[in-house]
């Protein structure tokens, strides 16, 4: 005991060093140490994110995966590692940078939840909520009495009964979302469903950690926890009837479109910390003050969102990824030895994995949910991520966890979240079994132009959507007995940001009617220009969202498209309008995915390069005057473009020109023609024919339609004529027409996607300001020289990123 009295604390460490040339070591200062440290988990975290990037796991995966690596478990071994990088001194600055950007994160997940959208949870994610907590919190007390007679003897009984059943109820609601994101489940039934639960999930578990925090107090006496409870529940009583107030005033003062006043930001920062201290004071954890209060934040306009960039890239790419550092030296894997402490882990595995996926999936099929999903809601709901290790650090820190107890619990976290996705791909892949449906009209030409049209137009910003409202209204024409269906489809990026969770809130009525302005409406932009036109006309407009990386998106736009049986899909070109006229690249990652969805569409697509059809606002319809014209060479896509051309026509608004163009008789045989055998060739002639007398008889007396027939010998003649219509407000072509014109028109083209035409309309030569809209048929198999030319567009692209 003398010995121990003895020992002599180290000296603090100073901020900065005088360098390596005046003889001093950065590492034994403070801030050059932390720069390392973050430098090192960042390195790593992110390798280790790359490496799991083919298991499509999340990143929280690879996280604490490295902070267990730089901890004792593995490099922490080598004891002059250990001291050189993480030595006992900078812990403290260490755990202050951890938890103080653990603060902000967690005011972050606050701004996740919707408190409303909490209270429109439905009976059914309630019941499947209540039922993936109770069951895993009862087990999780009956593992807490089997560990404290083996492990961990000594314990305080009352809070680590709580603690135990707290980590195995917990569902991590970012790390879902996630996950949802990832698999594309997050529009679908099961996926709103999951994320409703775990919504409510996440507060209940909130609520039962600030209780086992209180607790957990070193006093003796019951009422002091009773009294830190009571404080707590009235912190948040103060915060719900004063803060809202504030934050609507500064909501008011933001509006949409304007940058976000830094004062109001700076002030709502600072509450933030300043509720953590409160919270801190109390005696239950800062966290709690800086959660509350993303809560209360309001979710609609711009003040939100300006919060969350403000604040996420340099909470969740340098401060949090210390706190799983912070996490992972005090995780110890050696310390499990033993078959009797192997033994215990897989008893806490089985537990959490059975309490969870047995109630939610009982309660679901109660529920009337089909099996699989249920089996599916299931392992989703035994997502663990950060906050399970959050509420493992505060017990640990509160001396209700030991090292060996800590150390099963963080592997037990780490196993139920790596499980997940192999297992939820295994049992339920709704992507395929919609691949597999079939219905009728996939294409705009059909034999009865009177049945209801779909059309799935997509879009990535606010500039293409004036084009795509008139491009809509220039479709609906008149007298349809069933009319026009619009799916708005928005193409959401899925990136590596935190914040991509809030996307959620905009997938939450998918292909749902866009709602009134009176109720719970949105105030983003989109949604009012489309509600609008909605009002003004007679189009069901329908909002959806894909939230998907870039280079998987098409396999949401082809499943939304089968799903809501579209008969086309319309898709952003990706290059707009200079002022100067001429086209530049917006989003290159655009081609990839038009390319892919061209490939494997379930039925007709068009590419709509946007030259601002109608202007920069909605036209509405008794001001509509367009001039459309229709450039018919032959063949299928040709077929489908005048189809769509004929149904424009019948707007009152919208003249249409075809425009037909016939080989002259000299020349014919003279060009090369396609790689396409003679029968082929007759029969495609043959339907053109057809066609286009079928068109002809249809068209009215009052010079709506005009058709011409335009004899032309080489291109160059042939793209004169086309000249000479420049002056129309919408050009619709077919992507690959088929004749011995195309044959001469396609030669090597800068965007293959939009056909030999499509590019001589798009060409910086060809001087017009129409819009163009490429026209590709459904067939349920794409013809050789079709696919050839998509296969030509891949390889361009590639040459132009290398």
């Amino acid at each position: 005991m003398a010995s121990n009295a003895t020992v002599q604390c180290l000296p603090p460490m100073k901020a900065t060093s005088n360098g390596v040339f005046q003889g001093d070591n950065p590492l034994d200062y403070a801030l050059p140490l932390a720069i390392l440290q973050i430098c090192l988990v960042i390195a790593l975290t992110r390798l280790l994110a790359y490496l799991l990037r083919p298991l499509r796991q999340p990143r929280v995966i690879a996280e604490i995966i490295g902070g267990v690596l730089l901890g004792p478990s593995a490099l922490g071994r080598s004891h002059k590692y250990l001291h050189a990088v993480f030595p006992p001194r900078s812990l403290t600055v260490l755990d202050t940078l951890a938890n103080l950007g653990l603060i902000f994160f967690l005011f972050l997940v606050g701004l996740e939840l919707d408190p409303k959208s909490l209270g429109r949870t439905g009976k059914k994610a309630l019941s499947i909520a209540l039922a993936g907590i109770t069951l895993p919190f009862v087990l999780g007390i009956g593992t807490s009495f089997a560990l404290r007679a083996t492990v961990s003897p000594g314990v305080n009984g009352a809070p680590f009964l709580v603690f135990m059943g707290v980590a195995l109820s917990i569902t991590a609601f970012p790390v879902l979302a996630r996950i949802l994101a990832e698999l594309k489940l997050l529009t679908t039934d099961v996926g709103q469903m999951a994320m409703s639960a775990a919504a409510v999930n996440d507060v209940a578990a909130w609520i039962l950690l600030a209780l086992a925090i209180a607790l957990s107090g070193s006093g003796n006496s019951p009422f002091i926890s009773l009294w830190v409870f009571l404080c707590g529940c009235g912190f948040v009583l103060c915060c719900v009837f004063v803060m809202p107030p504030i934050f609507n005033w500064m909501v008011r003062r933001c509006p949409e479109g304007e940058p976000v006043n830094e004062m109001y930001v700076c002030a709502t920062l600072a509450s933030v910390l300043a509720a953590g201290f409160v919270t801190d004071a109390i005696g239950i954890h800062a966290l709690f003050g800086a959660f509350v209060l993303g809560v209360l934040v309001p979710k609609e306009g711009p003040f939100a969102g300006a919060l969350v960039e403000k604040v996420e890239d340099i909470v969740s790419g340098l401060f949090l990824p210390l706190y799983f550092v912070s996490s992972g030296l005090k995780t110890n894997v050696a310390s499990i030895h033993g078959l009797q402490s192997w033994g215990l882990l897989v008893l806490v595995i089985f537990t959490a994995c059975f309490g969870k996926m047995v109630g939610t999936i009982v309660v679901s099929c109660l529920c009337k949910v089909p099996f699989r999903e249920a089996l599916a809601l299931g392992f989703l709901m035994n997502t663990k991520g950060l906050v399970e290790l959050i509420v493992l650090n505060i017990g640990k820190d509160r001396g209700v966890l030991n090292d060996q107890t800590f150390a099963i619990m963080v592997l037990m976290a780490l196993f139920t979240t790596f499980i997940t996705t192999p297992l939820v791909m295994a049992v339920y892949t709704p992507a395929k079994e919609m691949g597999k449906a079939e219905y009728k009209h996939k294409t705009i030409q059909r034999k009865n132009p009177s049945t209801q049209l779909r059309i799935m137009a997509c879009f990535h910003s606010t500039r293409n959507i004036p084009s795509l409202i008139n491009l809509v209204e220039a479709s609906r024409g008149t007298g349809k007995k069933e009319g026009l269906c619009v799916y708005a489809m928005h193409l959401m990026e899925l990136s590596e940001r935190s914040s991509a969770i809030l996307m959620v809130h905009k997938a939450k009525r998918n292909g749902l009617p866009f709602w009134n302005k009176g109720q719970d409406s949105d105030s983003n932009q989109i949604v009012v220009a489309f509600e609008a036109f909605r009002s003004l006309s007679k189009v069901s407009i329908r909002p959806m969202t894909a939230i998907s990386p870039m280079s998987s998106i098409h396999e949401d736009i082809c499943t939304s498209a089968n799903r809501k049986r579209a008969a086309m899909i319309v898709l952003p070109f990706h290059k707009q309008q200079r002022l100067d006229g001429q086209l530049e690249t917006s989003r290159a990652d655009l081609r990839f995915v038009n390319r892919r969805v061209l490939e494997h569409a379930p039925c007709s697509v068009g590419i709509l390069v946007d030259r601002g059809l109608g202007g920069s606002t909605h036209i509405s319809a008794s001001n509509v005057d367009s001039v459309i014209t229709v450039l018919f060479f032959g063949g299928h896509d040709d077929h489908e473009a005048l189809a769509y051309g004929a149904r424009m026509a019948e707007h009152p608004g919208v003249s249409l020109v075809v425009v037909r163009f016939i080989v002259h008789p000299k020349v014919v045989g003279e060009s090369v023609k396609l790689d396409i055998n003679d029968n082929t060739n007759a029969s495609t002639e043959s339907e053109d024919e057809a066609i286009l007398a079928e068109f002809k008889q249809k068209i009215p007396t009052d010079n709506s339609i005009k058709y011409e027939e335009r004899v032309v010998s080489n291109a160059a003649e042939t793209a004169e004529v086309a000249r000479e219509h420049s002056r129309c407000n919408l050009f619709l072509v077919g992507r690959m027409p088929e004749g011995q014109l195309v044959a001469a028109l396609n030669k090597k083209t800068e965007c293959p996607e939009l056909g030999p035409v499509g590019n001589l309309l798009t060409s910086p030569d060809f001087s017009t300001t129409a819009t163009v809209l490429v026209v590709q048929q459904y067939r349920r198999v794409l013809s050789l020289y079709s696919l050839a030319s998509l296969k030509e567009e891949e390889q361009s692209t590639e040459v132009d990123d290398d």
